[in-house]
């Protein structure tokens, strides 16, 4: 087994039971394994992320998109990852959760162009990607509008920005879970009348905390 394989197994397994309370199946391992491949391939040339090494990867991009499973709601499962970009948190999220219906929105071409071709080469159905800005789709794509059950978004912009776009694109019940500011930092003020709440988790198995904003739309 390639060493770079060999550590991809060995930090998902412990992330898994850390994070799951189970292993990773060989398929789950497999497809992250060809996931992070294609990451470090396009890196090389088009900079998709900062993020360059295997466990860095792993660590802050995979796994840490398996937090935001922790706010998903039964039988809810029409999720947009808003503001894609590589993917996180969302194809981590729908490689372990296959019941998800994952739709992918990315206004940059050339990530919209990776997730097409990740989508595409990990074989995962009921997976789209849309490329374009959020604010325009919700105009022009009708069907798009109140269509989504969840909505995740990581480092997408500020909240202020990203909470009318979310909304728009939430059912009426639907939940955004949006990662927050560090620890230590303020939390943004938002709108009087939203329905919210701030949740703090352990990260990477350390006593640092990954801080998420809960939004239920009324």
């Amino acid at each position: 087994m390639p060493r770079r394989t060999w550590e991809l197994s060995e930090a998902l397994s412990r992330g898994f039971i850390r994070l799951l309370g189970r292993a990773p199946s060989s398929e789950e391992l497999e497809a992250f394994s060809r996931y992070l491949a294609l990451l470090l391939e396009w890196n090389r040339t088009h900079h998709l992320t900062g993020y360059r090494s295997p466990s860095d990867i792993t660590e802050k991009l995979f796994l840490d998109s398996l937090l935001f499973l922790r706010w998903m709601k039964p039988e809810a499962w029409r999720v947009l990852d808003l503001g894609a970009g590589v993917g996180i948190p969302g194809l981590p999220m729908r490689i372990v959760e296959p019941r998800i219906k994952l739709t992918l929105l990315e206004a940059r071409r050339r990530l919209s162009s990776f997730l097409a071709v990740t989508v595409r080469e990990l074989g995962l159905q009921g997976v789209q990607v849309v490329s374009g800005r959020a604010e325009q789709l919700l105009s022009s794509e009708p069907a798009l509008r109140g269509a989504f059950d969840i909505v995740v978004t990581r480092a997408a912009g500020p909240i202020q920005s990203i909470l009318p776009l979310a909304l728009g694109f939430l059912t009426p019940g639907g939940r955004l879970i949006s990662s927050g500011p560090p620890a230590g930092r303020p939390f943004p003020a938002l709108p009087v009348g939203i329905t919210h709440r701030w949740e703090s988790v352990r990260a990477g198995g350390k006593a640092v905390s990954r801080r998420f904003l809960i939004v239920e739309k009324s």
